[in-house]
């Protein structure tokens, strides 16, 4: 999967020309991604995502996992797992965009894919764990439209955890300006 230039594709800016490749979460670019967002926790928070990830949680049906690369280097990641199969929901994980390629839109072109094939494999809301000392990754989900959401999990009473939700459209239907870019 890949954008064109201007990121048109997914209906959000990007003036670098950004590529999404589907890959196992056990991959090791995405391994060494999610190392990164690892350390970044560790910097803001003091420590790791304690939240335990099987990496079997991402493969289809079950979930997904996209790498970002830019010119063929990895910028970013993100995932989908299902989280109440019953009730249609699955959880975002591990979004992150390496500090070189920020404020590009990579970050939304990844999170417009991951919509976009949860709501595919028939999901109807995606659910995310946030923290208060993530104003960027926090600013880009309300201005997608995410909402305040009960908290669960190993955060769910953390000072300073938010979780946020959304509806996703109707599988087929965009969510934006997006074609179904998804089989090329």
């Amino acid at each position: 999967m890949s954008t064109s230039a201007d990121g048109s594709t997914w209906g959000v800016p990007a003036p670098v020309p950004v590529r999404l490749r589907q890959v196992g979460y056990d991959d090791p670019v995405a391994q060494q991604l999610v190392e990164r967002v690892q350390q970044e926790y560790v910097a803001r928070y003091g420590g790791r995502d304690a939240a335990v990830v099987d990496p079997a949680e991402f493969t289809p049906p079950l979930g997904l996992f996209l790498v970002a690369e830019v010119a063929g280097v990895p910028a970013g990641c993100g995932g989908w797992r299902v989280h109440d199969a019953g009730r249609g929901v699955v959880e975002l994980k591990r979004m992150y965009v390496e500090p070189a390629f920020r404020r590009r839109g990579v970050a939304g072109l990844v999170l417009s894919a991951l919509e976009r094939t949860a709501a595919d494999a028939g999901h109807r809301h995606l659910v995310l764990n946030s923290g208060d000392r993530q104003p960027e990754a926090l600013a880009l989900y309300v201005g997608r439209g995410y909402t305040p959401v009960a908290g669960y999990g190993v955060y769910a009473e953390a000072p300073g955890a938010v979780f946020l939700g959304r509806d996703l459209p109707s599988s087929g239907a965009p969510a934006g300006n997006e074609e179904d870019a998804w089989a090329s």
